[in-house]
């Protein structure tokens, strides 16, 4: 079974097509992308937007287009530039945050619960990365897991599908490690809780073994 990326939400409308936008301003269509990850309740908006920005685009009047997809003055325009924005920081924020590690069978694993439903955003990058390397994502929060074998595109499935052990309490060797390399690291004269409270938030930290040291 796979997950219907960007139309997942009743408050979506169902016909909403983003093809076009794509054709008149990447930009756009990004920003209306984003805007449904975020699963926020801004389908009625979205859906204007879209409108708008075909109807100024008319017969490939980009630079319309790009100027009506980026009104800040239209109501519309503004509720899917502010989605669009906290999507785009919480996948630049946790693709630094994403802590892997490999199980018995050296599928690379991480864990998370955005406040988003980013995971679709992550294959590329993490497709880069890992090269042959099999990995997973598990997004806990949706129950969904985005899988790459290292040779084919990722697929985005059922967390219970994914064959990943249940996180269990007690570290294991890489966390440890990890750890230890986070230590070593550390300047505690130049600790700044407010900084580090601002750049990482108390909701990501349960999946940082670093943050889990007390010593």
């Amino acid at each position: 079974m796979q997950k219907d990326l960007f139309n997942d939400s009743e408050e979506v409308p169902e016909d909403l097509d983003l093809s076009g936008l794509f054709e008149l301003s990447i930009d756009a269509f990004y920003s209306a992308l984003y805007a449904q990850m975020s699963e926020l309740p801004i389908g009625a908006e979205l859906g204007r937007f879209v409108e708008k920005v075909l109807k100024a685009g008319g017969k490939d009047d980009r630079a319309s287009a790009d100027r009506a997809a980026t009104d800040r003055g239209d109501p519309d325009v503004l509720a899917v530039l502010g989605a669009a924005r906290k999507v785009s920081r919480e996948i630049h924020r946790l693709i630094g945050l994403l802590r892997f590690t490999p199980d018995e069978n050296g599928v690379y694993i991480a864990r998370c619960a955005p406040d988003h439903f980013i995971l679709p955003s992550f294959s590329e990058h993490f497709a880069m990365r890992f090269g042959e390397t099999p990995w997973e994502i598990i997004d806990e929060k949706r129950g969904l897991c985005l899988r790459c074998n290292g040779k084919d595109r990722a697929l985005l499935i059922p967390a219970g599908d994914s064959g990943a052990p249940i996180k269990k309490d007690n570290k294991d060797p890489w966390e440890e490690l990890w750890q230890l390399y986070h230590r070593s690291v550390l300047i505690k004269d130049r600790k700044n809780p407010r900084l580090q409270q601002q750049l990482i938030p108390e909701r990501y930290r349960k999946y940082l073994p670093e943050m889990q040291d007390s010593t």
